[in-house]
């Protein structure tokens, strides 16, 4: 019985991970849509339906101005629905009708938002529990006799944190790659770490060449570095480091997304990598359960630069191609057939939710 009990409670702590990263994304996606909304009733825009989630509605409720506020049965997205987005509407306030710089700046709020919260959490993250970095946690014992007697100042000992190579400062483990991604075996790599609590520069010789196949290769980061291991750990700093470090890592989030896209492209990373919104919630119920609000702050902050960050990307049904097409308009002087372009941004939404799906099935098997 005793174990039945524990069972039963270690699966409700399990699903109440799972509702929370659904909780973390809802809120993601609505923050996002909220960045439209004030930006559209800023500028006057005819703003029909802001939603929060999709499906059937189970709660509805409309405005003295004739908006639409609601809560849908899928908590897994949201809108901002304008009036005449992709038709032909007579109504001044209709979004097609507004000046284009107008409609860029609502088409770039969301993501804006987004940025913005996600630039906060980390603030958050770095300001209670440090900055990322990694502390090593085995060292390769085994030797390289290629590279004679190495001095003991030359290399990383169990222990040290990592702070900074080669001038980068390093929160991901692609700061580690990039940091060495030109250099030889033998090499030697200025490195700034913590050893015993003092920061201590060091010039690393490297063991092996900085080669690496895509992001994922952290065996060969390894060998180059000469170790068995790395873990990830954080560093508390002042105030002002504390803002610096957080600008600088969410554009470091940024650059990594797009390190993705290039390597997909070039067929260096397999689309078994990626991961559609089952992914992302099972994700991020793993983190939470094992780092709390530490992984909490992390994940919520990662989820939020990489909607800014995709949502601009000129993708058809995502902002960025309607700001693309905004562009175009803009110096046509006229709008191309507005139906083409809606059906344009529908063929791209059912290949997202398509393609999510895909990368969610190759996850599971």
């Amino acid at each position: 019985m005793e174990h039945l009990l524990l069972s039963f409670a270690s699966v409700m702590q399990s699903i109440g991970y799972v509702v929370l990263a659904i909780v973390v994304l809802l809120i993601m996606i609505t923050v996002h849509e909220f960045g439209h909304y004030v930006a559209g009733k800023l500028l006057g825009f005819g703003i029909e339906e802001f939603a929060i989630g999709f499906g059937p509605k189970l709660y509805s409720k409309k405005a003295k101005s004739g908006e639409v506020f609601s809560v849908r049965a899928l908590p897994i997205g949201g809108f901002c629905a304008f009036k005449g987005e992709d038709e032909e509407d007579d109504d001044p306030k209709a979004f097609n009708n507004r000046k284009p710089w107008q409609r860029i700046i609502v088409l770039i709020s969301g993501a804006l938002m987004n940025f913005l919260l996600a630039l906060l959490l980390i603030f958050l993250l770095f300001g209670a529990y440090g900055r990322p970095a990694y502390v090593v946690t085995e060292r390769e014992e085994m030797g390289f006799p290629s590279l004679g007697q190495i001095e003991e100042s030359a290399i990383l000992k169990e222990g040290d944190v990592i702070l900074s190579m080669n001038g980068r400062r390093v929160y991901l483990a692609t700061d580690l790659m990039r940091a060495i991604d030109d250099k030889q075996a033998g090499d030697m790599v200025p490195i700034t770490v913590l050893r015993d609590g003092e920061r201590t520069e060091l010039n690393l010789r490297l063991h092996r060449n900085g080669e690496f196949t895509n992001i994922e290769d952290t065996e060969a980061l390894l060998l180059a570095l000469g170790l068995r291991s790395l873990s990830a750990t954080n560093v508390r700093q002042g105030f002002f480091p504390t803002i610096g470090n957080g600008f600088e890592y969410s554009f470091r989030v940024a650059g990594t997304i797009f390190t993705v896209l290039g390597q997909l492209f070039t067929g260096k990373l397999g689309i078994s990598s990626l991961g559609g919104t089952v992914t992302t919630v099972s994700v991020t119920a793993s983190a939470i359960r094992v780092g709390g609000l530490n992984y909490l702050l992390m994940m919520a902050s990662f989820i939020g630069v990489n909607l800014a960050v995709f949502n601009l990307l000129p993708i058809p049904a995502l902002d960025g191609s309607r700001v693309v097409f905004t562009i175009i308009e803009w110096i046509r002087k006229k709008p191309m057939n507005r139906k083409v372009e809606a059906a344009i941004h529908f063929c791209g939404f059912v290949f997202l939710i398509g393609f999510a799906v895909l990368v969610d099935i190759l996850q599971l098997f």
